[in-house]
């Protein structure tokens, strides 16, 4: 079992991701740490607890990290996943467990003082590993891992032509953890997260299995579903963060090749990402970058996890109705 910590910003896709970590026999999730991104961070806190509460895992604690990006303005992402992150899908929270007292960035940096058997898992900005390595900077010498769901580098951008979301929102954080974080970076980008679509056939599925969790899947996606259909008419919504747990567990899920990587932070292309994919800057690689994903297996695990069924029978049903 991989111990693993999550920093997130609680939106749609971060919800189904962490379920996902939670349930999965592969994962022990140590702790989640939350970020400004898809929505204000006290809002990603509340969310946080909502899976937490779902999951029966209150017992993981969840610390409360950055409100704004290092130096440029805070744009949620509100848009996509509504004013409460959840889809404006009226899930509440009932229990009165409350935040961890010390902040996410002084956690980690704490945490990863000395040499650990645990990586990181950052689903949105990477606000609070910037700050935790302003403060330590053997931060990625003493983790196991660090994979980041972020960037592009063939695909085009989600809010803008060239950059992806969590790297936008905060592009001179994103530029400090590839260019000072020493050790390798595991990029899950659009390249690949583009192709794991939630579709309404799959959605259909679920509720077949297990009517409980298709119910609750119906509420957290529909308005992530409308944002899709208004914006790119398609059926569906991209769940990108899902994935990255995916190839955490099984980095064989995806492929990709290594390379020294960038951000750009300034100008219309804000939040670039920038792969010396042919070394034009002859740099020692920084990064690994994801192109390929076997989306069949991606699905036949995700399914498996969160509707507690066989994964022999979640593999026959997405051959049969040929999903994924």
């Amino acid at each position: 079992m991989q111990q693993v910590i999550i920093d997130c910003d609680p939106g749609i896709d971060d919800a189904l991701a962490l379920e996902f970590a939670i349930k999965s026999k592969e994962l022990d999730v140590l702790a989640i740490t939350v970020v400004a991104g898809n929505a204000p961070v006290d809002i990603g806190v509340e969310n946080a607890f909502k899976v937490l509460e779902r999951c029966d895992r209150l017992d993981i604690p969840v610390y409360r990290g950055a409100e704004a990006p290092l130096k440029r303005s805070y744009v949620s992402a509100q848009d996509t996943h509504g004013m409460d992150g959840f889809g404006e899908s009226e899930i509440i929270r009932r229990s009165t467990v409350h935040v961890q007292e010390e902040t996410a960035e002084a956690f980690l940096a704490n945490f990863f003082a000395k040499k650990r058997e645990v990586g990181i898992l950052a689903l949105g900005p990477l606000t609070n590993i910037a700050l935790a390595l302003k403060s330590n900077q053997k931060l990625g010498q003493n983790m196991q891992r660090f994979v980041t769901m972020g960037g592009t580098y063939k695909s085009h951008g989600n809010c803008s032509p060239v950059a992806e979301y969590n790297y936008w929102c905060d592009p001179d954080a994103a530029k400090v953890v590839y260019e000072t974080l020493d050790t390798l970076v595991e990029m899950v980008g659009l390249d690949v997260t583009r192709e794991i679509v939630f579709s309404p056939n799959i959605l259909e599925y679920c509720h077949r299995i297990s009517p409980d969790t298709g119910d609750y899947l119906r509420k957290l996606t529909r308005f992530y579903f409308d944002f899709h259909w208004q914006y790119e008419h398609l059926l569906g919504c991209v769940i990108n963060d899902p994935l990255a747990v995916a190839y955490y567990i099984s980095p064989e899920i995806c492929s990709g090749f290594e390379s020294y990587t960038t951000v750009e932070t300034t100008g219309m292309s804000i939040g670039q990402t920038l792969v010396d994919r042919y070394n034009f800057w002859q740099k020692e690689p920084n990064a690994k970058i994801l192109e390929t994903v076997n989306t069949k297996e991606f699905f036949t695990q995700f399914l498996t996890v969160l509707l507690d069924a066989p994964e022999a029978t979640i593999a026959s049903d997405l051959n049969l109705l040929k999903l994924g």
